[in-house]
């Protein structure tokens, strides 16, 4: 049983180590599309800049907004500081006012309160008769009010008490609702949406020019990790070339047909080939863990790559125009998308220079009211109105921002042709790069072809003791250069091509 038990578990280690992923150039980028961070952000950073267009538009609606206030004051309003007596009369032909005592009588206030007239003055005092105040007339004497009436001089005048004109503003209650049409602004608004909308296509550009740097770096680090194990394999062909050759001298050292010094040489560079061989296996496991961070995989996961033999085979990119790669590269977009801001930006800057109308209204309610005298009650009433503001003088503020905004449109378009001839160079650079690398593998081919005819003859020429042992390290030597340079060029003719497709925007 335990037998049958280890067996088992033998066969489960052995199926996952033969399951591991098989991974091509396309499966990595999309893998590396799906899971890079900095992707994601300048994703989030689209819907951000959406979201920022969409709240420029609303600028064309009207703003409507709801307010209440509450106040609570100490003192009550007065509009009198004591009682007062108003004369109550009649106006006759000659425009002259009457108050039945006299005619064109006119009254003037007195210290007291009382009033003063041409004939008389309103100060009906009082006296005691048994107990019982009676009024006196004009001069002094008591009299019945209710037989001698006209002599009561403050019957042709109301009082007005102080009481009566006072007005309980103890707690105030003021709510409603307002809007705002933006009528005329000088098109700012219409300018505010082209930059959202600008902004909005640069954070687009930005996700297209980090998928294009992503893909670049995914697949540098894939030919990258391709031509180290190609070189871990000829490090491990070379070191068991030398490790014969060390064999073979141990035994020729023993028949007495080799010194010692040339075995000694032949172990130095058996070690110089062990070290090398361990340089590249440490490169190769660094570089496959920053294919898999670049992936989104384990860094200790080991991948299988499906072009591990390197082949020649490469798509050539077609010969693009100059125009076309302006058309279709992100740093082009991008700086058009900043010159129209920087237009749009001075034309706001203009505008200000411009009147501002706009229409408002709203429905506004307070508590006291006094739309029908004063009320302890909520009533309100609608207002509808227009507003405008025209600029006047501004010291010259308005004129310098505008100088300097239309700079910045000079610097944004100066910015963009330079960017353009940029790319323009960079378009023939890589062009050439691509022929000169197609050139160097070719060379690098035949170099290889010769190399190994030389190790042939070298190793037959050893065999038949015809040629030293130097002669045949140096023949090792030259082939595992001929093949390590054949690798970098082949290598290079894929990344100088997809530097090529980069230039001209045309990476996928």
């Amino acid at each position: 049983m335990k037998k049958l038990l280890f067996i088992t578990c033998c066969l489960c280690c052995i199926h996952s180590l033969q399951a591991q992923r098989v991974l091509d150039l396309e499966e990595c980028r999309q893998l590396a599309l799906e899971n890079n961070k900095s992707l994601k952000v300048a994703e989030e950073n689209v819907r951000a800049a959406q979201s920022l267009s969409k709240a420029a538009f609303t600028e064309f609606f009207p703003n409507i907004s709801a307010y209440g206030t509450y106040m609570y004051n100490q003192k009550n309003i007065s509009l009198l500081g004591a009682d007062a007596y108003l004369p109550v009369g009649i106006v006759d032909a000659n425009g002259n006012f009457g108050t039945g005592i006299g005619a064109n009588s006119i009254p003037t206030p007195n210290a007291d309160g009382t009033f003063t007239f041409e004939e008389s003055a309103v100060n009906n005092k009082f006296t005691l008769v048994d107990g019982k105040p009676v009024p006196l007339d004009a001069q002094g004497k008591p009299f019945d009010p209710a037989i001698n009436p006209e002599n009561l001089q403050w019957k042709n005048h109301a009082l007005l008490p102080k009481e009566a004109m006072e007005f309980d503003m103890h707690n105030i209650f003021v709510g409603g609702i307002s809007f705002v049409q933006p009528i005329f602004m000088g098109g700012k608004i219409v300018q505010l949406n082209n930059i959202a909308k600008s902004n909005q296509a640069i954070a687009e550009v930005r996700v297209q020019e980090k998928t294009e740097d992503l893909i670049v770096n995914v697949d540098e680090a894939y030919w990258r990790v391709v031509s180290l194990e190609n070189k871990v394999q000829l490090a491990k062909e070379f070191h068991h070339l030398v490790s014969e050759l060390d064999k073979n001298m141990q035994a020729l050292l023993e028949e007495g047909l080799a010194t010692k010094a040339d075995v000694l040489k032949i172990k130095v560079r058996l070690n110089e080939a062990d070290v090398s061989l361990t340089k590249a296996e440490n490169g190769l496991n660094l570089s496959r863990m920053a294919l898999n961070q670049l992936c989104g995989l384990p860094l200790e996961e080991r991948i299988e790559l499906k072009d591990a033999d390197l082949k020649e085979t490469i798509d050539i990119q077609p010969a693009v125009s100059i125009e076309q790669a302006w058309a279709n590269r992100p740093e082009i977009k991008m700086l058009t998308q900043a010159n129209n801001i920087a237009e749009a930006n001075s034309k706001i800057m203009a505008s200000r220079f411009m009147p501002t109308i706009a229409l408002t209204g709203g429905y506004a309610t307070t508590n006291p009211s006094v739309f029908k005298g004063y009320e302890k009650k909520f009533n309100g009433m609608f207002t509808v109105g227009v507003t405008a503001a025209i600029p006047l003088f501004h010291f010259g503020e308005k004129i310098h921002t505008l100088n300097a905004a239309r700079t910045q449109a000079v610097i944004s378009k100066l910015e963009l042709e330079e960017a353009k001839e940029k790319i323009e160079l960079q378009v023939h650079q890589n062009s050439y790069r691509i022929n000169e690398s197609l050139k160097k593998q070719e060379m690098t081919r035949k170099n290889v072809e010769n190399a190994k005819e030389n190790l042939y003859y070298a190793q037959e020429g050893f065999d038949a003791g015809v040629i030293t042992s130097t002669d045949l390290l140096m023949a090792q030597t030259a082939w595992l250069s001929a093949e390590s340079e054949y690798l970098d060029a082949t290598v290079d003719v894929k990344l100088h091509n997809l530097y090529l497709k980069k230039s001209v925007g045309n990476l996928f």
